[in-house]
């Protein structure tokens, strides 16, 4: 059994690309069953956050790989984008 405090700690590799994504920063899990669904990595912040932040990732708990000591792998491939309502956001065209 690993805790959310444990996988916020660890990177988060592609094992397509050998990318670092990032680290866990949520999850989210089914209400009624309470299994785990996705990892969710928050997007990065543009300009020291002061234009927002880059999408959220989430990843289908279905495509970690292997949760090892210093990182989680991941099958990339299948991720989801999640767009959150961006605050103080400047969008330029």
């Amino acid at each position: 059994m690993v805790s959310l405090a444990v996988l916020c700690q660890k990177d988060v590799i592609s094992i397509d690309t050998g990318q670092n994504i990032g680290r866990v920063d949520d999850i989210e899990f089914c209400s009624e069953s309470a299994v785990v669904k996705y990892l969710v990595i928050f997007g990065r912040p543009r300009f020291f956050g002061l234009l927002g932040r880059c999408e959220d990732i989430k990843i289908a708990w279905e495509n970690v790989v292997k949760i090892g000591q210093d990182a989680i792998l991941v099958n990339k491939g299948e991720t989801e984008k999640n767009t959150r309502t961006k605050r103080f956001a400047i969008k330029f065209d």
